[in-house]
């Protein structure tokens, strides 16, 4: 468990976030039972505002939810427990955090780019990218959209679909 949430601390300077944030999510994802906060700081050995605020950025990313307990009038936290759910509530999360308003920028360029004199292979250089990157956003909000067994089945056939894809491998 300590490998586990040491190294999810690692990785979460690589995804955007800090370790004690990483670190909180890992102990509530692997945890068999809603944590208060205090559990969580004195289990990693972190203080209890940084507990505060790793949780309200964990909540923010909808990775972690507050449960109430009756007679208890702490808070309890608790990540979500389908990893197949919580993958795709990052993958959403980083879209609109990262993707979206990349686009948007884009967007936003490419129309400056055509009145402002910008030279031709610039604007046909922006459009490509920009083309590209709705391409993807059309195909991940289109998928995004199927139902998760469908989903599993996808990822379940995985690279196997390219013996029926043109230009695949026939083994």
């Amino acid at each position: 468990m300590q490998d586990f949430i040491l190294h999810w601390g690692e990785m979460g300077a690589k995804w955007g976030t800090n370790r004690s944030v990483a670190q909180i999510h890992a102990l509530l994802h692997l945890s068999d039972k809603p944590l208060p906060a205090e559990e969580i700081a004195e289990t990693l050995g972190i203080a209890r505002s940084n507990v505060s605020t790793g949780l309200k950025e964990l909540q923010s990313w909808k990775l972690v939810s507050v449960e109430r307990k009756l007679g208890d009038r702490r808070d309890h936290f608790t990540s979500i427990r389908d990893m197949f759910d919580l993958a795709l509530v990052v993958i959403e999360g980083r879209r609109q955090r990262e993707f979206a308003p990349t686009l948007e920028a884009l967007e936003r360029v490419m129309e400056e780019a055509q009145e402002d004199g910008t030279p031709k292979a610039n604007v046909d250089r922006i459009d490509e990218t920009l083309k590209t990157m709705r391409l993807f956003d059309r195909w991940y909000r289109d998928v995004a959209r199927l139902p998760k067994s469908v989903h599993l089945g996808a990822l379940k056939l995985g690279a196997s679909i390219t013996r029926v894809l043109p230009g695949g491998k026939k083994t």
